[in-house]
């Protein structure tokens, strides 16, 4: 029947979520469209400077999209994301998932998504719905946490990705191609808030994850 809307229910990480969400039968015509596309790396790679200049792109091009970050995350703004290198683009701070899920609009063609490692798992089932529901979602997140751990839903989300993209920083230490987060402060938190007084981006041979505290770099001082 034209213009019908057809009701899916959502079992998110804790049992089914009561939300429904709507697909339009416009939606459903371009639901072959969806996809989902992973940026990953260290700090310090770009990741959010990539998912600026993608969701950028689809906006200069006329096309609905909508950018969210998890609402823990007020290290530069609160409503936008903004890169280490300051480029920035509007954002909808949400809790976790499910009100992730739950503010995607049903004309919306381009969803973005800032710091993934920062929500729960349910992120990854919210972005295969979307992606059936013909929606292109792009993700940027950290894949391995500070101590070389994968860090949850990244790794997942890559598995389940028609498109990943693996950016490497460079070392703070040597120069060389920068793998791995070092937290330079002391804290056994998984979660720290941070940039470059908190963590540095190393290589495989400079990369130490039982290292706490930053040790001197030997610069004279005058």
């Amino acid at each position: 029947m034209a213009g019908a809307r057809r009701l899916r229910s959502y079992r998110g990480p804790d049992g089914l979520w009561p939300h429904l969400l709507l697909l339009s039968s416009a939606m459903q015509r371009r639901a072959d469209q969806g996809w989902i596309e992973v940026i990953s790396g260290p700090m310090f790679s770009g990741k959010s400077e990539e998912l600026i200049r993608r969701v950028t792109r689809y906006h200069l091009a006329r096309i609905p999209t909508q950018t969210f970050k998890p609402a823990l995350d007020t290290r530069y703004a609160v409503g936008e994301v903004v890169s280490h290198s300051r480029l920035s683009t509007a954002a909808e701070p949400v809790r976790d998932s499910r009100e992730l899920l739950e503010s995607v609009a049903d004309r919306t063609v381009v969803v973005g998504i800032d710091e993934g490692q920062f929500f729960d798992m349910g992120l990854v089932e919210v972005a295969e719905l979307l992606a059936g529901a013909g929606k292109k979602v792009i993700i940027a997140g950290l894949d391995l946490d500070y101590l070389g751990r994968p860090f949850e839903p990244i790794p997942s989300l890559m598995l389940r990705a028609e498109y990943v993209t693996k950016n490497l920083a460079v070392c703070h230490r040597c120069g060389g191609p920068g793998l791995f987060t070092q937290r330079v402060v002391d804290s056994d938190e998984l979660v720290v808030l941070g940039a470059t007084d908190t963590y540095e981006a190393r290589c495989r041979r400079c990369y130490r994850p039982g290292e706490a505290v930053q040790p001197p770099l030997g610069i004279a001082q005058t």
